[in-house]
């Protein structure tokens, strides 16, 4: 190209973008927002970045221009992407220069399902994970409990029996019971929460102040796990569960409004730090009450969303019914906040025996898991959906609770026919039957999945549900993929790391902490992986037009890797750390 043909070319393309910005704003920011773009700097006859990367690989997930060597960046927009010589016609005297040095960039990554709150507060309580056994867990809360005023919560989150390295002698059902626990905390009640978030051990403390005795009945949905003489164990799964922890909020609620607004603040403060170090740019939250979503929108008032949020809403029907309506929210702040999509769930997860099954379990035949929401709610809630414009992302992780939702998604869907495109979603899509797979292209349900789940249970899952079935139906990414089904990657943070790299490596590797394979046939290729956490996640929630590739026009969130993730050997893919992280044109993390 010659000299005049670059500069005529530039001038085309900056003519188009300023001219994008005058009419077509729309497209990437609303009209309150077009109004807060500062004035484009402007030399002679040029527009000029405010920041340009030079000299990468830069892997832009748009299928019009897949791989280009820089990009430039105006206000929160990206103004170019090319060549080395074409991008460097956009730097001016006060754009800021970052030579790559070849290094990788891709998309901000989006987490497609994971609980943004939820990973703040795990920061704050007793952290599990890394938990070895029971005796692990018990020295922590005697530990927390030494330093605690009497009848303060201890609350913690991360443990999972199936990951231990030992099992307690005294369990119920592969659980610990709460003896040991209650011994080592006698003056505060206890509440740790196993890594699902579908169950909890409580100590006598705790037991006592919710009122929970051995005439205490099973809520529907849920169990209380009993020792011998009918004595509860400390074991709560599901709705059993979901009231313990209704108890803690209500009960902590007491606290001075000041304090819980401050600890809230910081649990918002906590996870976008974690979000913008990992890579991730945009977080779909699965799940957030009214009260919640309050908090979000007045930070997001005071600019106090580094994060780009899209949030579900995880409310009661009737409190769906009243408030909806006001709560509907897109592109606030600059595109950080948006809610259009409800949360519903209808059964649990695999590690607790409570996701639903069309088949009883393997190790406990005597149950099919447990379903936590009823048909005519689910219905009710589905057409409430419909009427306020809202997405519908639910829960489901058994073949049977997913078969059940897919079934009262299609019979809702043939009650307003007129409605279409409405990429209502399944969270998880853990194990499906086989005849369900190619359901989700012919009703055009999105699976919303998180690859880390596979190789995190994987250990395991056989055990729960058998060889066949695992085999057949459990993760089949590649399976719904195949058959033209939008397939999305989450994390479910804080349950699993929000890493986005443990996340793809799994993806594309299935690979156990072990070292075996599990059901290799349904890995991803590397490309598959990248746009399941970048464009085909904006699709999931109609955002693909402002986010999930790097092109011209859409919003400036992009990574740079220390790796190249799409080529280097797969041993590798797990020690790529994020350089970068550039959220709206702006550096917000930086190695």
């Amino acid at each position: 190209m010659t000299k005049m043909s670059v500069r005529s070319a530039w001038l085309a393309s900056s003519l188009g973008f300023l001219m994008s910005l005058a009419f077509s704003s729309h497209a990437v920011c609303s009209e309150e927002d077009a109004q807060e773009v500062p004035p484009i700097y402007e030399t002679e006859e040029k527009v000029a970045a405010h920041l340009v990367l030079l000299n990468g690989k830069v892997v832009t997930v748009d299928e019009s221009q897949p791989e280009a060597e820089a990009v430039a960046i105006l206000h929160d927009q990206i103004l170019a992407v090319g060549s080395d010589s074409l991008v460097s016609l956009y730097v001016g005297p006060e754009t800021r220069v970052i030579d790559l040095e070849g290094k990788l960039v891709v998309p901000g990554f989006i987490d497609a399902h994971a609980h943004f709150l939820s990973l703040g507060y795990s920061r704050m309580r007793l952290r599990l994970n890394e938990a070895k056994g029971w005796d692990d867990v018990v020295a922590l809360v005697a530990a927390a409990a030494s330093e605690s005023k009497p009848r303060e919560w201890i609350l913690g989150r991360g443990w999972h029996q199936e990951k231990w390295e030992s099992i307690p002698a005294d369990t119920v059902e592969g659980y610990p019971t709460h003896q040991t626990l209650s011994n080592v905390s006698p003056h505060n009640p206890v509440l740790m929460t196993h890594a699902s978030g579908h169950a909890s051990i409580a100590n006598a403390v705790a037991m006592k102040l919710v009122g929970v005795t051995a005439s205490t009945p099973d809520p529907e949905g849920g169990r209380i796990l009993r020792l011998g003489d009918g004595s509860p164990a400390g074991v709560f799964i599901e709705t059993a569960d979901e009231e313990m922890d209704e108890f803690v909020r209500e009960d902590r609620a007491r606290r001075p409004p000041a304090e819980i607004e401050q600890e809230r603040r910081r649990a918002v403060s906590l996870a976008a730090q974690e979000c913008l170090s990992k890579g991730v740019t945009s977080f779909q939250d699965a799940g957030s009450t009214f009260e919640e979503i309050d908090l979000l929108k007045k930070l997001s008032d005071e600019d106090g969303l580094p994060v780009r949020l899209w949030v579900m809403v995880n409310e009661e029907v009737g409190a769906l019914a009243q408030r909806l309506s006001e709560y509907k929210i897109i592109r606030m702040a600059k595109a950080r906040l948006t809610v259009r999509a409800i949360k519903a769930h209808v059964d649990g997860a695999l590690g607790s025996r409570s996701a639903w099954l069309l088949e009883p379990y393997e190790d406990l035949p005597t149950s099919t898991g447990l379903s936590t929401m009823s048909a005519d709610s689910l219905k009710a809630v589905a057409r409430l959906a419909m009427e306020h414009g809202f997405q519908l992302c639910t829960h489901a992780i058994g073949d049977r609770a997913n078969r059940e939702v897919l079934d009262a998604y299609e019979n809702v869907f043939k009650e307003y026919p007129a409605e279409k495109d409405l990429r209502w979603r399944i969270e998880h899509a853990q194990h499906l039957h086989p005849s369900d797979v190619p359901r989700f292209r012919e009703l055009g349900v999105i699976a919303s999945m998180q690859p880390i789940h596979c190789t995190s249970d994987g250990p395991w899952v056989p055990q729960r549900i058998g060889d066949r079935r695992a085999e057949e139906g459990a993760y089949v990414w590649k399976k719904l993929m195949n058959s033209g089904a939008v397939v999305s990657c989450g994390t479910d943070a804080p349950v699993e790391s929000v890493d986005p790299i443990a996340n793809f490596y799994a993806a594309v590797t299935r690979r156990l902490p072990n070292g075996e394979l599990f059901y290799p046939a349904q890995r991803m290729t590397r490309e598959e992986a990248l746009k399941a956490y970048t464009i085909d996640a904006a699709y999931a929630a109609f955002q693909e037009g402002e986010k999930g590739s790097i092109t011209r026009g859409k919003l400036a969130d992009v990574v740079v890797l220390s790796k190249d993730i799409l080529t280097v050997p797969q041993e590798e893919i797990l020690s790529t750390k994020v350089l970068y992280t550039i959220v709206g044109g702006e550096i917000v993390y930086q190695r």
